[in-house]
């Protein structure tokens, strides 16, 4: 695994997305593609069509991020305040002010991942030990972790430290490989990299031979036979949760490949494959708004997303997801 590798700008367009432009496409992006996606969370494909035919945009009156977004938007304050300073130490505290010892929202906290690392922290336990439940292995770090991307752009492994060092209260193993996975292509994606370059540069910061690893690699090489093939060659068939972080964030990079970095078409194809189709969704949306900058992002889908409601985390209510961009993105003094 490398240790200072950074993603060197290719020469590029004069209208090519600057900085700014590409940090408010990832996390804009990862927003859009929670709210297209939460409607067909827990899905099969087979009962998307029934009930939609194929979803081509938001399919609820009032289309919203779920806990994807409040939590993106949680690690996106923790790094405007640490920066790479930032510890473990420094995220336990912030779930403790931010979530842990605060009344919950209706979702109580979020998933099963984070519900035991909650129970945890209000037992007095801190990382890593707080990260020792059941559902460690879960892809909430991942749906996390575009922030860490945008903040270390170009620098894939620096991206991948810091995810490591915010899912250190939460995650273990595979959860915190698919955190990196994710922390790392974005980074790469926000210096203009290309594709491919945006998928091994994930492939670079987690072990060859982990689960992610694998799973990653299956859905990058069947990319260009479409979702079905992506889907059939990473699903766990007949596992009842949906939220394994391989194979939620090899869904979402499978889709993000078979539609070569174009934002919807990378977005549709990961809400249309059901699963965790809000995260997977939200993190394609993530990569490909990198990619392309936020003038990819259609209208009508960027203009329905206000800021967050504190559906999950109240503390996050008022939030906007591109006001963290450009605290994740400082403009030159």
């Amino acid at each position: 695994m490398p240790s200072t590798a950074r993603i060197p700008s290719p020469p590029a367009p004069g209208n090519a997305p600057g900085r700014r432009e590409r940090a408010r496409g990832a996390l804009l992006g990862l927003a859009v593609g929670d709210a297209l996606g939460a409607p067909a969370e827990n899905m099969l494909p087979s009962e998307i069509r029934a009930r939609w035919g194929r979803i081509t945009g938001y399919v609820t009156d009032r289309p919203a991020g779920t806990d994807d977004t409040e939590y993106a938007i949680f690690s996106g304050l923790l790094l405007a305040r640490h920066g790479s300073a930032l510890t473990p130490a420094h995220v336990g505290a912030a779930w403790h002010e931010w979530i842990a010892d605060r009344s919950e929202g209706p979702f109580r906290g979020a998933g099963f991942s984070e519900r035991g690392t909650l129970e945890n922290l209000r037992r007095g336990l801190a990382a890593p030990i707080s990260a020792q439940h059941r559902h460690a292995w879960s892809d909430g770090l991942a749906m996390r972790a575009a922030p860490h991307g945008v903040f270390a752009t170009g620098r894939p492994d620096e991206a991948a430290r810091l995810a490591a060092i915010d899912g250190s209260v939460s995650h273990d193993g595979e959860g915190i490989y698919g955190g990196q996975a994710v922390a790392a292509g974005v980074a790469a994606a926000m210096a203009g990299a290309p594709v491919v370059a945006v998928v091994a540069s994930a492939l670079a910061v987690v072990p060859e031979d982990s689960w992610t690893a694998r799973s990653l690699r299956r859905a990058v090489t069947a990319a260009h036979l479409g979702e079905r093939a992506v889907r059939a060659a990473v699903v766990i068939g007949g596992y009842p949760w949906t939220d394994l972080a391989p194979e939620a964030v090899a869904l979402a990079f499978g889709a993000y490949a078979a539609a070569d970095g174009d934002f919807e078409q990378a977005v549709l194809t990961a809400v249309n494959m059901g699963r965790d189709a809000d995260t997977t969704a939200a993190v394609a949306g993530a990569l490909a708004g990198a990619t392309q900058g936020v003038d990819a992002v259609p209208a009508a889908w960027a203009a329905a997303i206000a800021p967050a409601r504190g559906s999950c985390l109240p503390a996050m209510a008022g939030h906007h997801v591109l006001t963290i961009a450009d605290l994740l993105t400082p403009e030159p003094s």
